[in-house]
């Protein structure tokens, strides 16, 4: 049975973001580094390098209005898919450093590094860390029309029907991509993939029919699982989902190590003024720490982690050389 009070709780965040989004503006940037003494003096531009309703566009949205409250300013949030999270991510990198223009980003920040031949920013040195905010697992779905009801059904379907499968994602280079390319390798199947700009418009594909499955961050699936528009057949975290019992890892179904997860970060330009970047982390914290916000992103598919700026670049210095090996492993060449 679907969980209505999820799924109107995700809903009712993404159409109060949108309604932020019409009423606020966006002001001309300033040329010297902002201070913690008077900031924020004007709106806060949280860039989002992917599209909205994916899984960065929910964590940037929940967080943004109690940050706002809590700094006592303006944020707006401000989509700019495109080049699988490039476009954005190179949008805030270039961005005046002063502490109105800033980034959440997903695990694309420490992928496309090895995916791309080419990068609009460097991932050690043109960005801050502000804060670890939370992660999710990917999840493997397929559409309840395909008579496939786990992962084993899915891996004879495909072995019986070569070329006939096409799998969405939300974009080349996402961990999701390169989870189902993993798969495929470990599978020895055949599935094609289809690309699309962000985690929202690959689940339309698999709702609407376009593809017959998908692999996604759970976010954005979530309220689909639960209301049975989507089949999950099993998660890559390290356990099961809380509140998805039903669905397997896929370290249980006996793929050893396949654990692939999707962070969410906050990072602002390098050279933003210290004292911003320690009200932004120490703020951002206590909100993700809060049993209500907890809770709420619990709903939509988020682990909350709550890290600081420390924990953050930790996370980056990990994870660019981790994705740098499957990458690899999965034999998909940098373009």
């Amino acid at each position: 049975m679907a969980n209505n009070k999820s799924t109107l709780s995700r809903r009712s965040v993404l159409r109060a973001a949108g309604l932020m989004m019409g009423s606020a503006a966006t002001a001309g940037l300033a040329s010297t580094p902002a201070r913690a003494a008077g900031y924020p003096e004007r709106p806060i531009k949280i860039i989002v390098p992917f599209a909205y309703s994916g899984p960065t566009d929910i964590m940037a949205r929940i967080l943004t209005t109690p940050l706002g409250e809590a700094i006592s300013g303006s944020i707006i949030v401000e989509n700019k898919p495109g080049a699988g999270g490039n476009i954005g991510i190179g949008a805030a990198a270039h961005a005046e450093p002063d502490g109105y223009t800033l980034l959440v980003t997903s695990s694309a920040y420490v992928v496309n590094p090895s995916l791309y031949t080419r990068i609009p920013y460097d991932p050690y040195r043109d960005f801050a860390p502000v804060a670890e905010l939370g992660t999710s697992p990917n999840v493997i779905l397929v559409n309840p029309k395909l008579a496939v009801n786990s992962i084993a059904d899915l891996v004879t379907y495909a072995k019986a029907h070569p070329d006939e499968l096409n799998y969405a994602s939300p974009g080349v280079g996402t961990t999701p991509q390169l989870s189902a390319e993993l798969f495929k390798i470990i599978a020895a199947i055949q599935i094609t993939h289809v690309p699309f700009a962000g985690a929202g418009p690959a689940i339309q594909a698999i709702l609407g029919g376009t593809t017959q499955v998908a692999f996604a961050a759970l976010p954005p699936a979530h309220p689909h699982i639960e209301s049975g528009a989507l089949k999950a057949l099993a998660v890559t975290g390290q356990r099961r989902w809380f509140d998805l019992p039903n669905v397997p890892t896929m370290i249980e179904l006996g793929y050893k190590d396949f654990i692939s997860d999707t962070f969410q970060g906050f990072l602002a330009p390098v050279k933003t003024a210290p004292a911003v970047i320690d009200l932004l982390a120490r703020k951002s914290i206590e909100i993700l720490k809060r049993p209500a916000i907890t809770k709420q992103l619990a709903d939509n598919g988020f682990e909350v982690i709550a890290n600081g700026p420390d924990g953050m670049k930790k996370r980056i210095d990990d994870e660019v050389p981790k994705w740098r090996d499957i990458i690899a492993k999965a034999g998909i060449k940098p373009v």
